[in-house]
């Protein structure tokens, strides 16, 4: 796998996958890379306090055999996103899931503005300048809360605008946005993903939290399929 964290440079590939480290994005990068032969993985740092998840997609890109990985700075945007998102490294403390209201799990205080127009239009830059016919992201059917930027009818919008493109048109794949998160713990099962490397928790310590958003809806995936999750919790989840 060639890494291209410092100086990229072009090379034609299939498609590339967004790629963050958590638990969605990884499977979907390794069901892309069983029927695709060719697969740049693209990370993005845009100052997210979960930085750990990073460390995870560069061990996952060369798990699945990507052909290249690019770590691209994109933290700048934090400069304005902090005061908006608790999910940004110097934003506001991360709630536990059982603090949220019906209201607050529709658009919750985790919720980036903007965050997947912004990263899918660099990544579709991306795989237009390798010569790749689409991007995939990893939505999912959120269980305990929900994105419209992880909805069909959003990918559905951005796939319209992308059709303008007089050359090279890429399209937005999101295989597993009708998945709940159960689903995506199975698939990465039957695929040999080693969920060890994967980060899930927004807290951006050392230890999974056990509590905030993510981490209960990654924790009832893996109890509703009875396994384990290999991940240390600093909360133990109930039995």
């Amino acid at each position: 796998m060639k890494d291209m964290s410092m100086t990229p440079s072009a090379t034609s590939c299939d498609a590339v996958v967004l790629l963050s480290g958590g638990l969605d994005s990884t499977v979907l990068l390794h069901h892309v890379r069983k029927a695709t032969a060719s697969v740049a993985a693209l990370c993005i740092d845009y100052g997210q306090r979960h930085r750990r998840e990073m460390e995870c997609a560069r061990f996952q890109a060369d798990a699945a055999g990507a052909r290249s990985f690019l770590t691209l700075d994109m933290s700048a945007v934090s400069v304005f996103l902090t005061q908006a998102s608790v999910l940004m490294e110097h934003g506001a403390e991360v709630p536990p899931l059982d603090a949220l209201s019906a209201a607050d799990r529709s658009h919750p205080p985790t919720y980036v503005p903007n965050r997947n127009m912004m990263l899918l239009s660099v990544a579709v830059a991306y795989a237009e300048s390798l010569g790749a016919c689409c991007v995939y992201y990893g939505a999912q059917a959120q269980d305990e809360y929900g994105y419209w930027d992880c909805t069909e009818a959003f990918l559905n919008r951005i796939n319209s605008l992308l059709a303008l493109n007089r050359g090279n048109v890429v399209t937005v794949e999101a295989p597993l946005i009708n998945n709940a998160k159960a689903d995506n713990v199975r698939l990465g099962l039957e695929l040999g993903v080693d969920f060890s490397k994967t980060w899930s928790c927004y807290q951006g310590k050392e230890t999974a939290c056990g509590v905030c958003p993510t981490c209960v809806e990654r924790l009832n995936a893996f109890q509703s399929l009875r396994v384990k999750d290999p991940l240390p919790y600093a909360v133990p989840p109930k039995q």
